[in-house]
């Protein structure tokens, strides 16, 4: 007679690895609110406005996981993925104005409510929370790390500004801008909690190469869902990218691929004059289905994917280590 096996739940790898740090998570989210404190009544109200408007945590959680990879078990990862928080949401703000957006995680953007000026401010305010959260740990390496990340993060918005609207940007010039302002801080999630539980060098270098190869997989599968994903994927609405003509992968992949004048005239009106018009969205679309440029770009994002698992072989195996490999496949698979 065979025996029935009960089959495994079939969640997503981002759920089991969030029931896994559950109870970090809640204190990560309590030191958040207690760091929000200030005399000053709108440095709450404005970094709450986004906090509060939800997000994944991936960058936290990618904290909160490796430390348990590496079988750390005091209380500082949770200080730190407090801290990785803090700076992701700075950006954020910062970004906003950069940006000039409407919206942000489907609710108005905090600019668009408080002004350019206090939302700069608050990103600051921010960024002076974390590191403080840092210090505490007591770690120089600790702080080198995430301190790094942070210049390169700042870098990378200038960089940004160098190619926005400029579709002569090359491939290598937009994965420098994705490398500084994405994967730069999902590399130090990951790699601060190997400093931090003093793994091997072999290890901590792993989970860094594994948090940069991730965050690279996420921002291009990011630029793809822009034009083929749902509203809300990614916490913004679809087509977004292409209303402030941002200069992003697919449509790099598709000027590239342009078969004419009028076609490569078509896309130098709507990305580098920004100058569009009813139904120019869906002839962005049809064109770029036509030359597989959204594939192209997940194409490239499932390479980075590859090597993000990879990385994660100094390891032994596990059932976080192979979450953490499913966690990179769900995000470049998200929401298609």
């Amino acid at each position: 007679m065979d025996v029935m096996v009960p089959e495994r739940p079939k969640t997503k790898p981002l759920d089991r690895i969030m029931d896994l740090v559950r109870p970090e998570m809640g204190a990560v989210d309590s030191i958040l609110t207690e760091q929000l404190n200030s005399s000053t009544d709108l440095i709450p109200k404005v970094a709450a406005h986004l906090i509060a408007a939800g997000g994944k945590r991936v960058r936290p959680l990618l904290t909160l996981a490796s430390a348990r990879l590496c079988d750390y078990e005091g209380e500082d990862a949770v200080r730190l993925a407090a801290a990785v928080e803090f700076i992701h949401t700075a950006t954020l703000l910062h970004d906003d104005v950069v940006d000039g957006s409407a919206t942000r995680r489907g609710r108005a953007a905090a600019n668009r409510l408080w002004g350019n000026k206090p939302t700069i401010l608050v990103g600051d305010f921010l960024f002076s929370r974390a590191f403080q959260l840092m210090v505490e740990t007591g770690s120089v390496e600790v702080l080198r790390i995430l301190s790094t990340a942070s210049a390169i993060i700042a870098e990378g918005e200038v960089m940004q500004l160098a190619t926005a609207n400029n579709l002569a940007t090359t491939e290598d010039d937009h994965l420098a801008v994705i490398r500084a302002k994405t994967a730069a801080l999902f590399a130090a999630a990951t790699e601060v909690s190997g400093a931090l539980a003093g793994v091997s060098p072999d290890r901590v270098e792993g989970l860094r190469i594994y948090g940069d190869c991730l965050g690279i997989a996420f921002q291009l599968a990011d630029d793809a869902l822009d034009y083929a994903g749902e509203a809300g994927a990614t916490g913004k609405d679809a087509g977004d990218d292409f209303r402030e003509g941002k200069v992003t992968a697919p449509v790099l992949n598709a000027f590239a691929s342009a078969r004419d004048d009028e076609e490569r005239a078509f896309w130098r009106r709507v990305i580098e004059s920004n100058n569009q018009q009813e139904g120019d969205l869906d002839h962005a679309i049809a064109l770029m289905r036509r030359d597989r440029a959204v594939e192209r770009t997940l194409d490239d994002a499932r390479r980075y994917g590859a090597q993000a698992k990879s990385a994660l072989d100094v390891f032994p195996e596990s059932a976080l280590r192979n979450d953490l490999c499913g966690l990179v496949d769900y995000v470049v698979e998200r929401d298609r």
